[in-house]
């Protein structure tokens, strides 16, 4: 039912992989119990790749914790994560420090080599970072990583490490029909290296979803920071009346199929060169019914074209992959969180 792709070395991956940045405190309370029994349900379903981060806080140690209460579903899993250096320490980034968290996320997710670390710099203007990712890509020689990624790079950046000798086999950036800054260059050379795209944001957070179909835009606090986080990428795209045409537009294709409009939004994203897989951030098994017929939407021509009449429309996002999220002055950089790699665990991951 979930379809699946081999990467550059036969690494063979689910076209849905589940998102864990909602099990890290952001997005309400976690259960535990719960998020472990949901990862066996959505592997079970076909979903077998799960995404996590060192700066996700509990999420290596849950998934760990998964792997314990799991072991014969465990065996069918792979697990992506990253390596996100706090802002403040990027100056003092070095071999030893890059082996301390590699190791430490072994020992979170209980297993003798990592299948992909996704690397991650917050700021070219502090160097360090080509040095960097040369160290990760030596723990791969080593054994301790299986694959070299990175994740919100952009294209000049991304080409100084390919200069530098580093494999990178996968790119996990934000691509959706609202936010379409990695077409055009960075496709471009990630199809030159045979580097794989890895999506989240296709869903914007949720506000691709009928819930937010003819609905005013929310106003105040909202509940959880994927909505703060979308509803700045809805305001560049051209604000919520645009929004509001592109839902209602996917909204006919979805009922058209008998689908409902994220299943459609996510397929928009799977169908464009060198996407290898979308991430689902889903905070229950609610929606896997849905995940389930993503392997057999098709769209057609008159459809695809009727969605580009409202993205062609598009004021933004604008810049290349990530530009606007390294400003930390502006509205995008004033939300992100910098320093989250040296703070302890969440309790709740041990629970």
């Amino acid at each position: 039912m979930i379809p699946r792709i081999a990467l550059g070395d036969g690494y063979s991956i689910s076209r849905l992989i589940k998102g864990g940045w909602h099990l890290a405190g952001d997005h309400g309370a976690v259960d535990a119990r719960q998020a472990r029994q949901d990862m066996a349900s959505f592997v079970e379903a076909g979903i077998t790749t799960f995404d996590c981060a060192d700066i996700y806080r509990g999420v290596e140690e849950l998934i760990g914790g998964f792997r314990r209460e799991f072991p014969e579903l465990a065996r069918q899993v792979q697990i992506h994560t990253k390596f996100v250096p706090d802002l403040s320490d990027l100056p003092r980034v070095d071999r030893a420090y890059v082996e301390r968290i590699i190791d430490r996320s072994l020992e979170r997710l209980r297993t003798e080599r990592l299948d992909l670390v996704q690397f991650h710099w917050w700021d070219f203007d502090v160097p360090g970072y080509v040095e960097t990712a040369l160290e990760i890509e030596r723990l791969r020689l080593a054994g301790k990583i299986a694959r070299v990624g990175v994740t919100n790079f952009d294209a000049r950046h991304l080409r100084e490490l390919l200069a530098a000798g580093v494999g990178v086999e996968a790119h996990q950036l934000q691509y959706s029909l609202v936010d379409r800054r990695p077409a055009g260059a960075m496709v471009d050379l990630c199809r030159t290296h045979s580097i794989a795209l890895l999506c989240y944001g296709t869903v914007c957070g949720g506000f691709l979803s009928e819930r937010w179909l003819d609905a005013p835009p929310p106003t105040g606090s909202v509940e959880n920071r994927s909505l703060i986080k979308y509803r700045l990428v809805i305001e560049d795209f051209g604000g919520w009346e645009l929004f509001q045409q592109l839902l209602r537009t996917l909204q006919e294709i979805a009922a058209r199929h008998g689908v409902d409009i994220a299943t459609v939004a996510t397929r928009t994203v799977l169908d464009r060169p060198q996407v290898a897989a979308a991430i689902v951030g889903a905070t229950s098994t609610r929606h896997l019914p849905a995940h389930g017929r993503i392997g057999s939407l098709e769209l057609d021509a008159d459809e695809l074209a009727a969605l580009e009449r409202i993205t062609a429309r598009a004021q933004g996002p604008r810049g290349d992959v990530y530009e606007l999220e390294r400003d930390r002055s502006g509205p995008h950089g004033r939300i992100m969180k910098y320093e989250l790699n040296a703070l302890p665990t969440d309790r709740v991951a041990s629970q």
